[in-house]
């Protein structure tokens, strides 16, 4: 049933867990707002220094503030919750583990790239130093806790991505297909990872991140599915 509120996109920028990419903020939150919906950042914490200890729930328990924040002021709006690599795998663990930590359940997620899974030949090394050390690190591989209770999800990635690999997305769509989660997945063939919007808008061209036209298309795909999914 369509919301008769304007839905809420909840922006978690990447950066490995150790910082927060301009880039995947505010361009993304015009992008979302130019659609019409409503898009709020959140600049959660990260580990800053090697010294500090490793995050562990601090980020998820944040964003499930926010979500819930937000649904208590916007209580007719649906929230959807947007990230980026690490901010993407931030994302998905609120989405998989809402029920086991007892946090609040977002309406959908938006999932750019995401960092997925520890299994070591896929592995964000960086991401996961920085949220769990060396320790504990199953309970962030969330391909393995994908249950039925989790809300629908939008997923793209790069098949040439060299830093998180696209078979993070495809294990976690595996898991989702097997759970009947609702979920729309896009592979493009070529692309740099941190490409954003992929427009010249965030254009990084020393680290080969460079607009492409067709990648760029991702936001359109998203806006269409936020139609099917009833969110616009």
């Amino acid at each position: 049933m369509r919301s008769s509120e304007k839905p809420i996109v909840v922006i978690c920028p990447g950066g490995a867990y150790c910082h927060l990419s301009p880039r995947e903020s505010e361009p993304v939150a015009r992008a979302f707002e130019k659609m019409g919906a409503l898009a709020d950042i959140l600049f959660y914490s990260v580990r800053t220094e090697d010294a500090q200890p490793p995050l562990g729930l601090t980020p998820v328990k944040e964003l499930s503030a926010r979500v819930q924040a937000l649904r208590e002021k916007n209580p007719g709006s649906p929230i959807l919750v947007c990230g980026f690599s690490a901010g993407a795998h931030l994302a998905a663990t609120l989405g998989v583990h809402w029920k086991t930590l007892g946090l609040e359940k977002p309406d959908a997620l938006i999932l750019s790239y995401p960092v997925i899974t520890e299994e070591t030949v896929y592995i964000n090394e960086e991401s996961f130093l920085n949220l769990t050390g060396t320790e504990n690190r199953a309970f962030f591989s969330l391909e393995k806790h994908v249950h039925a209770e989790m809300p629908p999800v939008f997923l793209w990635h790069t098949a040439s991505d060299g830093d998180v690999p696209v078979e993070n997305s495809l294990l976690f769509a595996s898991q989702l297909s097997r759970y009947h989660i609702p979920f729309e997945l896009h592979i493009y063939p070529f692309g740099a990872h941190g490409l954003s919007l992929a427009t010249e808008e965030v254009d990084q061209p020393e680290k080969e991140r460079r607009a492409d036209p067709h990648i760029a298309g991702w936001i359109d795909e998203c806006e269409a599915w936020m139609h099917t999914m009833h969110f616009l």
